[in-house]
This record gives structure tokens, sequence and C-alpha cells, in this order.
């Protein structure tokens, strides 16, 4: 093997190839990070606009409940037109709590948190 030009890779070669692979996966990792961070923001901005409708659903639903209860008085279909607009705005309270309560499920950085899993398990095989 002497004759064939080719010389195993020295200790220097070795630790410039292992720190070009360490950089390489930390800016994977960063990408993925950004990535996440910005889906993240995006994901608190929806939080918050459909918070919003809740509050103002249910407030309106408050409200017309209330007035519904107050205008209780034998007067043609005030009372149903009032319980009609109270059983709206409900059922739009209704579907921005369930809205809410779904994206509040979802994990944070849910993928970075698996990919460094998943280098731990890697470097932990190689002991």
């Amino acid at each position: 093997m002497a004759g064939n030009g080719h010389q195993p890779p020295n200790l220097g070669t070795l630790a410039t190839r292992m720190a070009r692979t360490g950089m390489g996966l930390l800016r994977n990792r960063a990408e993925l990070f950004a990535l996440e961070w910005e889906e993240e923001r995006v994901r608190i901005l929806e939080l918050v606009v459909w918070g919003i409708g809740l509050v103002v659903s249910a407030l309106m639903a408050m409200i017309l409940v209330t007035a519904t209860i107050v205008f209780l008085v034998p007067e043609d279909y005030r009372v149903y037109v009032a319980a009609g607009f109270a059983g709206l705005y409900l059922a739009g309270a209704v579907v921005a709590f369930f809205t809410l309560k779904s994206l509040l499920k979802a994990e944070a950085f849910s993928e970075s948190l698996r990919q460094v899993k998943m280098d731990h398990q890697w470097l932990d095989s190689l002991k």
C-alpha cells in the first residue's frame, strides 16, 4: 500500500473534519431553531387573535342574554330576535374556545427538541 500514494489522514486532518462536521451540525440546528421560532411567533399571534375573538364573542353573548332577560316583555318577537343574536354570539365564543384549546396543545420547538434528542442518542451510541 505504500506505493499507491494514498496516506491515511493524520490527527490534524481528522480534527478539522470533525470540527467542520460539528459546525455544520450547529448551523443546521440553528436554522431549524430559527424556523421554529418564526412558526412560534405566528402561532402566538394566532392565539392572541382567537383570544380576542373569544372575549368579544363572550361579552356580546352576555350582553344580549342580559338584554333578553331585561326585555322579556311580551312585545311581539323582540325576545326571539335577541335570543337568536345571543345564540349566534355564543356559538362564536364556543368556536373560538375550541380553536384556542387546540392551538394551545401544540408543543413549542418540537422538531428542534426531537433533533437534539436524536443527536444525544447518536452520541451515546458512539460510546
